[in-house]
């Protein structure tokens, strides 16, 4: 469609189209890599424009005027989230930060609680009916467009075109620029690959196939993705595409085929990365870009049964609270989606979130987990929205854990020079209790290959991994859950209470390879409980001594059997030739299973009622 036959008045030069700006006016620029760089440009450039208050979200353009002293006498920038390139700028307050959720600002457009003169946005040129694309920028980018006095629009056919809410026709723009430039790409930062590597591990764990995830803003989460190049079927409901799910869409990892809610369709506010990225997204149907009072409103979150969201953050403290958006008083990021997809993985079916954060900063030099956040430190996420944090150093479930547990699942994941200093931390804060032992500074990445899962005859599955610190209370439960008899046959006498100092030993004592402990757990609604309990110990050099107890109403289903092989498979590696036990002669469920498991073991029965068992390994 030729613009100067269906609408010559309309069309001017960009110095033209901002002389439209009146002193005094709030003007609008669409987000990130789509904001209209020539209309940017022209506005600046313009010295009679004098008084503009600037509202935007991901600033770039703007980061090479905010230096200049003649520009901040004459524009006053407000930001509802801030870029890597406006950050120096936050930080020395020649910017302000507006924190709010993104899926509240277009209702505050709307409202006029912030009033718009002027929108400048860039589109892609009109279709044979007149409509444009907002592209790769729809997220407040409609809202504020639809919401101003006046609007126009950089017309650039390297805009991409998108499917969804994103069609503007000519009528709905008040002045064109036809100008074609290279749209603004955001490519990723060089991250500690080790690092990266390793929290991708983990959240491959905790994602399964079919599943819906919402990727945050930054850099980690986008690096983090490509780790989940093995899953099938996975959905994508989320603010912003970036080049991380690139190579997921191409191999058909995401399919979208699972999703409960807008089927086939990925969906998402805007795109932010590579020409790459943008060539793929062009007028491909698979891509649904809505606007951001829809993406991110946590009831229509909700509505996609499995939803996992992935968000990165700044610190976290030992309770679970969670800063994104500054460093202590200075600002750094903005809150963005994370709460909205926080809390609309909450009330999903199935659904969860995941905060993933390096264990440390400055170079080893600081802790990202944190006593206590920063002097200024904003809470982005409370301690009541949080899931699940993960650092390269393995993953700690914080959901409705007591501030004792949180913190031990927290110094866990924390990096092993600074686990001792925030258990002292803890205990000065009342935290955890005065005589609470410090979990391992090891690095016990060694220990995913533990990781097992035994489907039983019922359907159920039982999940096995080492013992850790942080299941101290849980392990109390199963106890306490035996009857007597499995007790006695267990520790030879009537016990009948399981100290603090008898199950913190239990875990102090594992150092998982001469000592081992390994649970078997099982999904009760959103918690999961242990039902099964199998240790060995060094008993002398080739030798360990081996124990183990499963729920009575799992007895006869393998449980004990599988626990056996998998603590068989640990001694061998950690060089031991054989088993050794103590039995009660009248065990037989116990004796059976060694037999069974070991057909040339040694039964040696002594006076007391007790049977050695000597259990060489094949």
């Amino acid at each position: 469609m030729n613009l100067r036959d269906v609408c010559p008045d309309k069309l001017l030069t960009a110095k033209e189209s901002v002389q439209k700006i009146k002193n005094g006016s709030r003007v609008f620029i669409g987000t990130g890599c789509g904001e209209p760089q020539r209309l940017i440009k022209a506005m600046v450039e313009d010295l009679s424009i004098q008084d503009i208050v600037i509202y935007q979200m991901l600033s770039s353009t703007l980061s090479k005027y905010v230096n200049d002293e003649n520009f901040l006498s004459r524009f006053s920038i407000k930001l509802f989230f801030i870029s890597v390139l406006m950050r120096q700028a936050a930080f020395e307050g020649k910017i302000d930060y507006i924190p709010v959720y993104l899926s509240q600002i277009p209702e505050i457009f709307e409202n006029h609680e912030i009033g718009l003169d002027i929108a400048l946005i860039q589109v892609s040129p009109p279709d044979d009916h007149g409509y444009c694309s907002l592209g790769i920028s729809v997220d407040i980018t409609l809202s504020g467009m639809k919401n101003a006095d006046i609007v126009i629009a950089q017309v650039n056919p390297e805009m991409p075109k998108t499917w969804g809410d994103g069609m503007v026709h000519l009528d709905e723009i008040d002045y064109l620029v036809e100008h074609k430039e290279a749209i603004l790409e955001s490519l990723p930062e060089m991250k500690n690959q080790k690092v990266v590597e390793r929290i991708g591990h983990y959240v491959n764990r905790l994602v399964d196939d079919g599943a819906t995830l919402q990727i945050g803003f930054g850099h980690l989460p986008d690096a983090v993705v490509p780790y989940l190049s093995d899953k099938k079927n996975l959905g994508i409901h989320t603010q912003v595409i970036t080049d991380g799910l690139l190579p997921l869409l191409k191999k058909k990892v995401i399919t979208n085929k699972k999703k409960s809610y807008l089927q086939d369709r990925v969906v998402a506010s805007l795109c932010m990365g590579s020409k790459k990225l943008y060539d793929y997204v062009d007028n491909n149907p698979i891509f649904y870009f809505k606007s951001s009072e829809f993406v991110n409103d946590p009831n229509v979150i909700a509505k996609n049964d499995n939803l996992i969201s992935i968000s990165s953050a700044l610190e976290v403290d030992l309770t679970g609270q969670v800063c994104t958006d500054s460093k202590g008083y200075l600002f750094y990021s903005g809150i963005g989606d994370q709460v909205d997809f926080i809390r609309g993985s909450a009330m999903s079916k199935g659904g969860f979130s995941i905060i993933i954060i390096p264990s440390t900063a400055q170079n080893g030099k600081i802790s990202r987990i944190v006593p206590h956040l920063s002097e200024g430190a904003g809470v982005a996420t409370t301690r009541g929205d949080i899931d699940i944090i993960v650092t390269e150093y393995g993953i700690a479930e914080m959901r409705r854990k007591s501030i004792y547990q949180r913190v031990m699942e927290l110094a866990r994941i924390a990096h092993p020079e600074f686990r001792k200093e925030l258990i002292e931390q803890a205990k000065k804060r009342h935290y955890i209790f005065p005589d609470q032992l410090p979990p391992t500074t090891q690095d016990l990445l060694f220990l995913d290959q533990y990781h097992h899962s035994l489907k039983l005859s019922n359907g159920k599955n039982v999940d096995f991994r080492p013992l850790l610190p942080s299941d101290e209370f849980e392990s109390r439960h199963f106890y306490y859950s035996l009857q007597d008899d499995s007790i006695y046959y267990r520790f030879f006498n009537k016990r009948k209470v399981f100290s603090r100092d008898m199950l913190q030993k239990q875990w102090a004592q594992v150092d998982y390879r001469r000592n081992m402990t390994i649970i078997g757990l099982m999904q009760l609604g959103k918690r999961k409980q242990i039902v099964a309990i199998g240790s060995y110990a060094k008993a002398d050099t080739n030798c360990a001594e081996v124990a183990f107890l499963v729920k009575e109403e799992l007895h006869g289903m393998g449980i004990g059997s599988y626990l056996l092989e998998i603590l068989e498979t640990i001694a061998k590696e950690n060089n031991y030739k054989q088993f050794s036990a103590t039995v009660l002669a009248e065990n037989r469920k116990m004796l059976n299973v060694f037999q069974k498991r070991y057909p040339s073991a040694k039964f040696l029965r002594s006076g007391s009622g007790e049977v050695e068992v000597e259990m060489p390994f094949i």
